[in-house]
Formats: C-alpha cells, sequence, structure tokens
C-alpha cells in the first residue's frame, strides 16, 4: 500500500473482481478451517463436542496474543524473534514479584507488560539507531533473554502460582451466559453502527461507498459466528475469560490499525518506506513503537500461558512458542513482505494452527507428523501470498 492509495469499502462485486486478480483475503483461511473441521469431525466425532472447543480456544489465546504482536512488525516487513523468550522472562518477573516478593498480583502483571514494553524499545532503538537488521537484534534478544529466564529462576528452575490466586485464576473464570450474550449484542450493534455511521461520513464526503444493505449483512454473519461459538461453549463450562482477553486485544488493534493515524503511517512505513519519509512521517518512531507493542503483546501472551500453566518455568516461552506464533500470523494473512495484514489474522491463524495440533492430538498423531502439516500450511500460506503480490504487480 502507498501513501496516495485510498482505503475505502467496495461493493460485493468490486469484492469479486479483487479475487479474480488475486487479492484472496481472509477466504482461503475461512476455508481452510470449514475443510480441517469437516476432516477431523469425520475422523474423531469429539473434535466439534462443546468440551472440546472450548480447550480449543483456551489453548490459543497465550500463542494468539503473542502473534498479534508479530503482527506489529510484520506490517513493516520487519521480523521479531525474541517474542518467545520476551514472553517467558516476563512471565518469569510477574510471576518473582507476585509469588516471592509478595506483590500485589495486578501491579506485578502492569510491572511485567512495562517490562516487556521497555524490551521492545531496546530493539527498536537498536534497530534504527544502529542500522543492525531486525533480524540480528531479535535473534540476539531471543538468546539474551533467554539467559535472563534461566538467571532468574535459578537453581530450583520453576515458580508455581497460587491455583486460587489472582493470576492462576485468568485461566480458570468463566462468564454468566447472560454476560456472553449482552458482549455478543453489543459487539454486533458496534459492527452495524460503525458501518453505517462509516457510510454516512463518506456520503456526505462525496466519496465512494458501500450499498445500504452491506453493512447490516456484515453485522448478521458477525452475529451468526459470534452467536454460535457461544452456544457451543455454553453447553460446556461457558466463555472462558482469556478468550475475551484476547478478543478484546484484537478488536481494539484492529480499531487502531484500521482507524487512526498511527496505524496509517503503520501501513504506509511497510509499504514504501522512503515515500512514508518523504511524507513526513517519523519513520523511526513508527519503528520503535512497533517493536515495543510486539514485545508488550509478548509479554501479556506469556502471562497468559503462565495463568494457564499456574507456572513459570525454564520452559516458559520456548520449544514451539515462537514458530507457532509467526506462523499464525503468516497463515492468518499478514504479509512477510510488509504493508499489508490485520489484528484479526492472529485470531484466524491461530485458529487454524490450533486446530490442525487438538485435531492430531485426539487421534493420537505422533508430533513429528503435526509439524509436517503445520509446516505444509505454512508454506501453502506464504505461497498464496507471494502469487498474490505478483498477481497485483502484474
Amino acid at each position: 500500500m502507498t501513501l496516495t492509495e485510498t482505503r475505502k469499502p467496495y461493493t460485493p462485486k468490486e469484492a469479486v473482481e479483487r479475487l479474480r486478480h488475486g487479492d484472496l483475503g481472509a477466504w482461503p483461511v475461512v476455508g481452510g478451517l470449514i475443510a480441517i473441521a469437516i476432516v477431523f469431525q469425520t475422523l474423531n466425532d469429539r473434535f466439534l463436542s462443546p468440551e472440546n472447543l472450548t480447550n480449543l480456544v483456551l489453548q490459543m489465546a497465550a500463542t494468539g496474543t503473542i502473534s498479534l504482536g508479530i503482527i506489529m512488525v510484520l506490517l513493516l516487513g520487519e521480523i521479531d524473534l525474541s517474542a518467545g523468550s520476551v514472553s517467558g522472562v516476563c512471565a518469569v518477573v510477574m510471576a518473582i514479584l507476585a509469588v516471592r516478593d509478595g506483590w500485589n498480583p495486578i501491579l506485578a502483571i502492569v510491572v511485567a507488560m512495562l517490562a516487556g514494553a521497555l524490551i521492545g524499545v531496546l530493539h527498536g532503538v537498536m534497530f534504527t539507531q544502529l542500522r543492525m537488521p531486525s533480524f540480528v537484534v531479535t535473534l540476539a534478544g531471543l538468546l539474551g533473554w533467554l539467559g535472563l529466564l534461566l538467571y532468574l529462576l535459578g537453581q530450583g528452575g520453576i515458580i508455581n502460582l497460587p491455583f486460587n490466586g489472582f493470576i492462576a485464576g485468568l485461566s480458570d473464570t468463566w462468564l454468566p451466559p447472560w454476560l456472553a450474550w449482552l458482549i455478543v449484542v453489543v459487539l454486533v450493534a458496534a459492527v452495524g453502527g460503525s458501518g453505517l455511521a462509516q457510510r454516512r461520513q463518506r456520503l456526505a464526503a462525496d466519496l465512494p461507498v458501500t450499498p445500504a444493505w452491506w453493512p447490516m449483512v456484515k453485522a448478521g454473519g458477525f452475529a451468526v459466528v459470534l452467536g454460535a461459538a457461544v452456544a457451543v461453549m455454553s453447553a460446556d463450562r461457558g466463555v472462558p475469560l482469556l478468550l475475551v482477553i484476547f478478543g478484546a486485544l484484537v478488536v481494539l488493534f484492529d480499531l487502531v490499525l484500521r482507524h487512526t493515524v498511527f496505524g496509517r503511517w503503520m501501513y504506509a512505513v511497510g509499504g514504501n518506506v522512503e515515500a512514508a519519509r518523504r511524507a513526513g512521517i517519523n519513520v523511526t518512531r513508527i519503528r520503535i513503537a512497533a517493536f515495543a507493542l510486539s514485545s508488550t503483546l509478548a509479554a501479556t501472551g506469556g502471562i497468559l500461558a503462565a495463568s494457564r500453566l499456574a507456572a513459570v518455568n525454564q520452559g516458559s516461552g520456548g520449544s514451539d512458542t515462537l514458530l507457532m506464533a509467526i506462523a499464525a500470523a503468516v497463515i492468518g494473512g499478514t504479509s512477510l513482505f510488509g504493508g499489508r495484514g490485520r489484528a484479526y489474522h492472529a485470531l484466524l491463524g491461530v485458529l487454524v494452527i490450533q486446530s490442525i495440533s487438538n485435531g492430531m492430538f485426539l487421534l493420537s498423531v505422533d508430533s513429528s507428523v503435526r509439524y509436517m502439516v503445520t509446516a505444509a500450511v505454512l508454506a501453502l500460506a506464504v505461497g498464496i501470498d507471494s502469487l498474490a503480490r505478483r498477481g497485483s504487480a502484474s
């Protein structure tokens, strides 16, 4: 996307034209999710059960939050390899303050997130001021913050969180049905109202608009998806608080990216950094902010993961956490080349990855096969992105 490109709504007919020219949007991911659901439900009828789907959304919250931060950096055409280690070390900071030092849990969480933000600022400064490639900066961060995690944990190697405490309770809190349905009503009303308000504003400015019925159709589809999700989870334990936290972050950052000056600057810098600089955008500040957001969201994801495990240990933020977060962002539709991506891509991507993992776990498939299948899906997503860019360029 260039600075001169106008981001405007388009009609269903224009959407079909964009599909014909290779701009597939999120449709391949949605189609993939439907195919995954059909295949695994056919092989194991427990896959779409309320209990399993509730477990699925619990599993995806932490990785999805980290992936949301990765998207902030990918929008600039850069990479953050330190997100896993940052999530782990910030979770350890929180646990030390809350458990060993007896701090208020909320204050410990805030300090841990601030630590993540400072780490991101450090990475951004090294990238912008020292001209170090983001790959090298964050690779050094991956190793350095992992070392700090091990140092802070000491010989014990683990800090258990009280099961009845505030932090562990985040993953064991379920919304009452009335509150879950109220949130659905509010969100659907907000989506429909926002679409109509935006349409009125564009009409007043004599800009192209979608048909009057289109915002209502989008709101209706949104209502069906949310309503189905709440109905299924309510048949088990209810809607988990972790999902609400992750969903709120996705909505917040989607609004920031699409409806604020900062969001436009992010897309501009990712699309054409030289054009953005000539237009007067402070490119350095935007880059530092992107790395700070990435690390802050990584810290948040680490806190959610620690809450679900009720502990932090030497493996916090390790294993395949980073790889799955990056894969989720790319599979969801965010371009590795910068300038194209949405916050909800983290949600779609992590749904794909966790659905594959969950489905194969139910089938008792070896983890080696899971990695190979995830690799194939990731390669397919990048291939689609490359072909779409080639098609749009021609």
